[in-house]
């Protein structure tokens, strides 16, 4: 089949927020997507079995360090946009072993960076004019914030905290430094905090749902005060849909859902909104379940993004409230559930009964 709209390369698609992007892409776009992901535990096919049938859609598994594989992949392919999400993510995981974090995030973007601009040196001039990279990062790399420092911005001075972020720092640099130093087409999008469908559960949001339901312990770390901003994931995936559209090349954006919430909060909420639609569970009310467990090393106290550049030049700003997009995503895990059992295997099981002494 002939492709008259170009093709965008995705890597680590498989993931969370990546399988939110590529399926709100082909909804929204006519463009080709090829999905480039090694399927790591977090990397689930089954999060795409919607579009896998689509002829605009092709799974490429392969990993983003295998310089061979992609410069194929690039030639074979000829994209006209890579949007880069492949990464190692959970602090947690970054804590007990570093060593994964470095390869993919900063080894894996280097090997993709150079890639691509081999790719995008040789192709020709309008093809050239119209390439763009666009690295997906995080609010992380700025560190912690207290109670009243102001937000993020896109100026702040980096200052990551944990093996992870520190990664996504390194990347994030390199990123800034191909632009810089060869003018290659790059953006680079700094996130809060995202939740919503296919989110894998080592993360707060679905702990806690997938907790609450089966009337286990909620984990929360240390006191529950700490606060991050929370970002609808189709929110989320719009925002980087309109930077790769819109955004200048070169440019940075902060990408928020302008919901500061503490992580109590976020439970608690959780907990009420299952009571109302869960009340025959083994334990209601849900919030019964709450356990405070250690802290866990250099946690950040607050993050918080200010968006105002993306929203005032690109006219971008989240369609969800916390409250709206917790209820989707609640009810979205409620009517998933062979989706769960298939991710929380023996393997899960074991890591969180490490992590949380539960």
């Amino acid at each position: 089949m002939e492709n008259r709209h170009g093709t965008i390369l995705v890597t680590g698609g498989a993931g969370f927020i990546g399988s939110n992007f590529i399926l709100h892409w082909l909804a929204s776009e006519p463009a080709h997507v090829v999905n480039l992901d090694k399927l790591t535990y977090a990397g689930n096919p089954a999060n795409l079995a919607s579009v896998s049938s689509d002829r605009r859609y092709n799974f490429v598994q392969g990993d983003i360090c295998d310089r061979g594989l992609v410069a194929d992949l690039l030639l074979k392919t000829r994209p006209r946009a890579i949007v880069h999400f492949a990464a190692e993510s959970h602090v947690d995981r970054s804590i007990h072993g570093p060593d994964d974090f470095v390869r993919t995030n900063v080894n894996g973007t280097f090997s993709l960076l150079e890639e691509a601009r081999a790719y995008w040196s040789a192709i020709n001039q309008a093809e050239k004019s119209g390439f763009r990279f666009l690295h997906v990062s995080t609010d992380e790399v700025y560190g912690s914030l207290s109670a009243t420092e102001p937000a993020f911005s896109e100026t702040t001075r980096y200052a990551p905290n944990s093996p992870y972020s520190a990664s996504k720092a390194s990347s994030d640099h390199l990123v800034r430094a191909y632009h810089h130093t060869y003018g290659m087409p790059v953006l680079t999008t700094n996130c809060s905090n995202n939740y919503g469908p296919f989110q894998f559960p080592e993360k707060l949001i679905p702990l806690v749902i997938l907790h609450a339901l089966s009337g286990k312990p909620i984990p929360v770390y240390g006191d529950g005060l700490n606060v991050r901003d929370w970002l609808y994931v189709n929110d989320h995936c719009e925002a980087i849909r309109t930077v790769l559209s819109s955004g200048r090349p070169g440019e940075t954006y902060n990408i928020g859902g302008n919901n500061e919430i503490k992580n109590i909060d976020v439970v608690t909420t959780i907990c009420s909104v299952l009571d109302e639609l869960r009340p025959t569970d083994p334990i209601v009310p849900h919030k019964k379940l709450i356990t405070f467990v250690k802290d866990r090393p250099g946690h950040d106290r607050r993050y918080a993004m200010n968006a105002t550049k993306v929203e005032t030049e690109l006219g971008w700003r989240p369609k969800e409230t916390f409250e709206s997009g917790i209820r989707k995503t609640i009810q979205w895990y409620l009517n998933n559930e062979p989706w769960i059992q298939s991710v929380t295997s023996g393997s899960y099981r074991q890591w969180m009964a490490t992590q949380y002494s539960l």
